[in-house]
């Protein structure tokens, strides 16, 4: 069975892929943690590859984008003091776990400070952003759909 090109949070990257060779076998892989939050053999990612509304927090995506067929990506995310994410909506859901310093949490109406394992769900079509106001970096463990519709950007 073919595979198709993996989903990225920056929507640009499916063009980028056109014409690579897909992975050839999905294998049970071990990602070694190298201390302050790198994995062995997990690179650091932009964020998304276009501006807009978001600054100073990048990506890596431990669980996507190496052929596993999981109907789920795990991506870590880090921000940085005063960083945020984009403010966005979409049917997609994602599930957000706190494992470095603290940051706040927009979902729908409501502001939420996530601490050390906090674990906050954001259900779909529901709008959303992440922000590190405080003095350390904010690290986020994020999980959504291997398969996931374009995020529609809003504006704060």
């Amino acid at each position: 069975m073919a595979r198709k090109t993996p989903v990225s949070c920056d929507w640009s990257i499916g063009a980028a892929l056109k014409g690579k060779k897909p992975h050839k076998e999905n294998k049970s892989a071990l990602y070694k943690h190298k201390g302050k939050f790198r994995w062995q053999g997990i690179k650091i990612e932009k964020y998304k590859q276009s501006s807009g509304g978001w600054a100073d927090i990048a990506r890596q995506t431990l669980i996507g984008n190496k052929g596993e067929t999981a109907k789920f990506h795990l991506r870590y995310f880090e921000i940085v003091p005063g960083g945020h994410s984009s403010l966005e909506t979409h049917k997609h859901e994602h599930v957000v776990i706190c494992v470095r310093g603290k940051g706040k949490a927009i979902a729908g109406k409501k502001g939420h400070i996530l601490n050390f394992l906090d674990t906050l769900y954001i259900s779909p079509d529901t709008p959303h952003q992440l922000r590190n106001p405080f003095k350390s970096p904010f690290g986020f463990l994020c999980i959504v759909n291997a398969k996931r519709d374009k995020p529609k950007l809003l504006s704060a």
